[in-house]
């Protein structure tokens, strides 16, 4: 009897084991936005809820960002998908579209924070059949970055505050030896601030109501070649046709261009380098119409619908997304926050923070133009055509016209299946 208790003792002891073993589970995770301080900051969140779940692990996938459309796509038709996504707001109409992601609309319904979570997260994250997608874990905000100490040297008192100003502007602080009115953006993430200075001059949006698109309209074509010109008339570097985000902001605080169109991210960097003394952030300039479009643009997280381990994921992001977690991730990446009253926070209260709660705070001057997200396949065209396109614009290759023509019947036959298809 007595080697029997202890049998089954050591049975009992190895069941409990292999119990412990099988609690265990890993939630794959990848990042798609990336840089090293931003890993570091997300790897050190990760390591705290990992302490905080025992049994849970986290595995972090980091795509550079440059490639991260071509290389998620890849991984997701070779089956190698992840538990959770940073989901940025282009990418989500293919993957929601074709029934890859999970519906968060359940969890959140029992998730606390919910509470105080901003209305635009819940809408931006819910553009494709009205289902809560994604969570934002903040917005990305364009504004006017300007140089205070090359503005004055080219006798200028403060930025432009409408669009001829802005290339009148350009032109006198190009005349400068060796320095550039702008910082244009001409590669990898162009495309957003790209449109906007066409919705700028044209009047703004991105479709009429018949699901025509606007973007080669007469207005915007004068946007895109406005581009062009300058970048033909030296008043942008010649090498900014390739530029993408991390070699504009160096063009900005190493003093080569003297204005930079970006988002909250930017001044993470240019703090770090310049003295707030010598720049600020102004709202986007006006177009003839008096009125000004700023792309908001956003990104989150989002749960694959194949997930196995679906409680642990939304566990993490509920982590992630939570009033503490999300204000400490804002402050670090350079977003504007998702949880109402985070704006009262010391950080936001600032001068370089004008620029953009302008424009958040004034809806009869500035309206925010967000992408089509709903639409299957705007990330290929935002990150891959569109910037090859607008590349040979600037090069002088193609004309302006002729480009947004192309783009307009693509983003129009987008437009109109979606419409067709969605009929109520």
């Amino acid at each position: 009897m007595k080697k029997l208790s202890i049998l089954l003792g050591a049975v009992a002891g190895l069941a409990i084991s292999a119990g412990s073993v099988l609690a265990d589970s890993t939630v794959k995770m990848v990042e798609v936005i990336t840089s090293p301080p931003r890993t570091e900051f997300l790897k050190k969140q990760i390591a705290e809820f990992e302490a905080a779940n025992p049994g849970v692990k986290v595995e972090l996938v980091s795509l550079p960002w440059g490639q991260a459309f071509e290389k998620f796509l890849t991984m997701v038709q070779a089956g190698d998908t992840p538990d959770i996504v940073e989901m940025p707001e282009r990418w989500m109409g293919l993957y929601a579209t074709n029934g890859q992601l999970e519906d968060l609309g359940p969890y959140m319904a029992k998730w606390d924070d919910a509470k105080t979570l901003g209305e635009r997260a819940k809408q931006f994250g819910s553009t494709v059949d009205n289902k809560q997608y994604m969570i934002p874990y903040g917005y990305y905000l364009n504004a006017l970055f300007w140089n205070k100490k090359l503005f004055k040297e080219a006798g200028l008192d403060g930025p432009p505050a409408t669009l001829d100003e802005f290339v009148e502007d350009s032109k006198k602080i190009s005349a400068i030896p060796g320095k550039y009115g702008y910082c244009l953006r001409g590669g990898p993430g162009a495309f957003n601030g790209m449109h906007m200075f066409m919705n700028i001059a044209a009047g703004g949006g991105y479709f009429n109501e018949d699901g025509t698109s606007t973007i080669n309209e007469e207005g915007s074509v004068k946007g895109l070649q406005m581009l062009a010109d300058m970048y033909k008339n030296g008043l942008a570097p010649k090498d900014a046709v390739s530029w993408g985000f991390n070699e504009t902001v160096t063009g900005f605080y190493s003093g080569t261009c003297a204005m930079l169109n970006q988002d909250p991210d930017a001044l993470l960097g240019i703090a770090d380098k310049m003295s707030a003394d010598d720049f600020a952030v102004a709202p986007m300039p006006v177009g003839p119409s008096g009125r000004s479009y700023p792309t908001l643009g956003y990104a989150g997280w989002a749960m694959f619908a194949n997930s196995q381990h679906k409680d642990d994921a939304w566990k993490l992001m509920a982590t992630l997304l939570s009033p503490k977690d999300n204000l400490e991730w804002a402050k670090e990446v350079g977003v504007i926050p998702i949880h109402n009253g985070a704006d009262q926070d010391a950080h936001f209260r600032t001068e370089q923070f004008k620029g953009w709660f302008e424009e958040l705070n004034n809806g009869d001057k500035y309206e925010m133009v967000t992408p089509p997200t709903h639409l299957e396949n705007l990330g290929n065209f935002v990150d891959q055509v569109a910037i090859k396109n607008f590349q040979e614009v600037l090069l002088g290759q193609k004309a302006a016209k002729d480009v947004a023509d192309e783009w307009a019947k693509f983003l129009t036959k987008e437009q109109q299946d979606w419409m067709a298809k969605n009929k109520k």
